[in-house]
């Protein structure tokens, strides 16, 4: 007589098979979406690029005086003495302490850290309170925070990725929809459709530019030759 062994998952082992096909559809949900965030941006980093090409090449002389004014503030703030505050160095001292990127235990862990440091102290040069306590919380909220072996520390480092995974979802949501209500985006949505009726919107923008460039160069010309 033949005897099979049936081996009975417990609870905890069921519960956690349940949360990986759950992470698993997540994680694939999110890589589609990110690919349409990705797609979307690149569309419209690309559509600016030829305004630029076309429409901002005019406002050369405003870019100009523009970046001098970014070079005096620079050169202001540059002067400033730095005086962190004993909260502002309590703060990134803890972010270090369980943050830092001699604590990895694999490279892509490290990478991460990495990355969570660099942004850490540039909160902590900008004296940005709020930055680093956010990066602290969400630290402790992490995979990574939860140490330890078997199933129960498995089960609640899952739990934690699909938490994560569903608010990675609501933030490309939101980041599209942001992109959807900018100027630039609105812009690209007229030229797309002043191209389906045989027109260029860009080139007459520029035409209409020119046409103002060339009026104020008469007008000023004008003027100095009554002044002269």
């Amino acid at each position: 007589m033949n005897y099979e062994i049936i081996h009975k998952l417990t609870p905890e082992q069921e519960e956690l098979e349940k949360k990986k096909a759950e992470l698993a559809e997540l994680e694939t949900e999110l890589a589609d979406k990110e690919l349409n965030l990705a797609t979307f941006q690149a569309e419209l980093n690309a559509f600016e690029k030829e305004y630029m090409r076309i429409i901002g090449v005019r406002y050369t002389e405003l870019d100009r005086i523009e970046a001098q004014i970014e070079e005096y503030i620079a050169l202001l703030e540059s002067t400033q003495d730095f005086k962190p505050s004993p909260e502002l160095k309590r703060l990134y001292r803890e972010v270090a302490k369980k943050i830092h990127p001699d604590l990895a235990t694999d490279d892509e862990s490290r990478r991460r850290r990495q990355c969570l440091m660099a942004e850490a102290n540039i909160a902590y040069e900008n004296g940005n309170l709020e930055k680093l306590k956010s990066i602290l919380q969400d630290w402790k909220n992490s995979p990574e925070s939860i140490k330890g072996e078997g199933i129960s520390f498995e089960l609640i480092r899952i739990i934690r990725q699909i938490a994560q995974s569903r608010e990675r979802l609501k933030v490309i949501q939101l980041e599209i929809a942001a992109l959807e209500q900018t100027d630039l985006f609105q812009l690209k949505t007229k030229v797309v459709e002043s191209k389906k009726v045989g027109q260029n919107l860009l080139t007459d923008m520029a035409d209409k530019l020119d046409k103002k460039i060339h009026s104020a160069m008469k007008k000023l010309e004008e003027l100095k030759t009554k002044l002269g």
